[in-house]
């Protein structure tokens, strides 16, 4: 069997609904540079990136948890990438996929990688909150982040199969992804990770590793990577895990953001999960200096603080109630639209 390499696109694939090979494509995407909309032009950039001769892509990274980077990669990883993906979630040459992601960032352009290489029909629109509002077009595969899924959930039945990643999804949207007709999955990966490595259904708690990927945790219980068609040297993560199987885990929170309360050490993403049915608004919890405990756990709202301060912590433990609440009118993000936890707790 002849390897499928970066310099590949399937004899099905589409773009826009028509036909396109290799040299087709890249005349194509000097027509979007030339005269496309922004996002338009980010594409047909891509694309002449993707088609020159260098084996290796740069990639940017989404800065959620440290300073944005550039990540030289093989394009190669990307391929297999994308054939691990189709294996996972059973595409099928023909299959039609909606491109609604910016191309920026690793999500955006592995749907295009998936494309040309799994001979998929893609048809894109520009990248917004409401991707689906005007759509009757049947898609048997789409990539959103949470605010586009919470903004398509009317749409939905137009979709067979959705991934969700990019930033954590709310328990309130897990909920009502869970009684679509669609097939939701969270997806779990990182730009390092050549997009996802692991997905799981909404509603179920533990993540299902895609092809030719194991797992194994460091003294820390934090999640080691082992992808070799993807990555050449094991990835260590910052993410605390349990190991279900070998083939499963359940991601418990960010060592990054553990905070340690007189000797107590709290997972935020935890007391998150906990809290999430009794608040309504954007929030997280976090730590801050404290002279008596070291650190000090608090409860950071997004909004204006109401005349009765109401949020209930009945549901929590007694070191993992928040000593007090602030509240932020408008939470600091990456440009994804991720939180920056740590910026925020800095200014508080």
């Amino acid at each position: 069997m002849n390897t499928v390499t970066y310099k590949n696109v399937h004899n099905l694939f589409k773009l826009n609904g028509v036909h396109l090979d290799k040299d087709e494509l890249c005349i194509a995407a000097y027509y979007l540079i030339k005269e496309g909309d922004a996002f338009e032009k980010s594409i047909g950039d891509f694309l002449l990136d993707w088609f020159d001769n260098n084996p290796n892509i740069d990639l940017q990274s989404s800065g959620t948890t440290a300073e944005p980077k550039i990540i030289k990669t093989s394009k190669q990883s990307m391929v297999n990438s994308a054939l691990a993906t189709g294996d996972f979630f059973e595409l099928s040459p023909g299959d039609k996929v909606l491109y609604c992601l910016p191309t920026r960032y690793i999500a955006g352009k592995m749907m295009l990688v998936r494309s040309f290489i799994l001979g998929l029909e893609i048809d894109f629109v520009a990248p917004s909150s409401h991707p689906l509002a005007k759509n009757k077009t049947k898609y048997d595969f789409v990539a959103m982040v949470p605010l586009q899924a919470q903004n398509s959930l009317a749409g939905l039945k137009n979709v067979r199969k959705m991934i969700v990643g990019g930033a954590k999804m709310s328990k309130s949207l897990e909920k009502t992804l869970v009684k679509s007709k669609a097939e939701v999955y969270e997806t779990y990966g990182m730009t390092e990770t050549v997009s996802h490595i692991a997905a799981k259904k909404v509603g179920e708690e533990a993540f299902t590793l895609l092809p030719n990927v194991t797992i194994s945790q460091n003294g820390d219980n934090c999640l080691i990577i082992n992808a070799s068609k993807i990555s050449v040297e094991p990835i260590i993560t910052n993410d605390l895990v349990e190991i279900i199987n070998e083939k499963q885990f359940v991601f418990l929170g960010r060592i990054d953001n553990v905070v340690n309360s007189g000797g107590i050490k709290l997972i935020p993403e935890q007391i998150e999960a906990k809290l999430s049915a009794e608040i309504n608004s954007r929030f997280f919890v976090g730590g801050i200096s404290d002279s008596v405990l070291g650190e000090k756990l608090i409860l950071v709202i997004e909004g204006e603080k109401p005349a009765s301060d109401g949020v209930s912590f009945e549901m929590l433990d007694k070191y993992e109630k928040p000593k007090e609440v602030f509240y932020v009118s408008k939470f600091m993000e990456t440009d994804n639209g991720k939180i920056k936890r740590k910026e925020i707790l800095l200014s508080i």
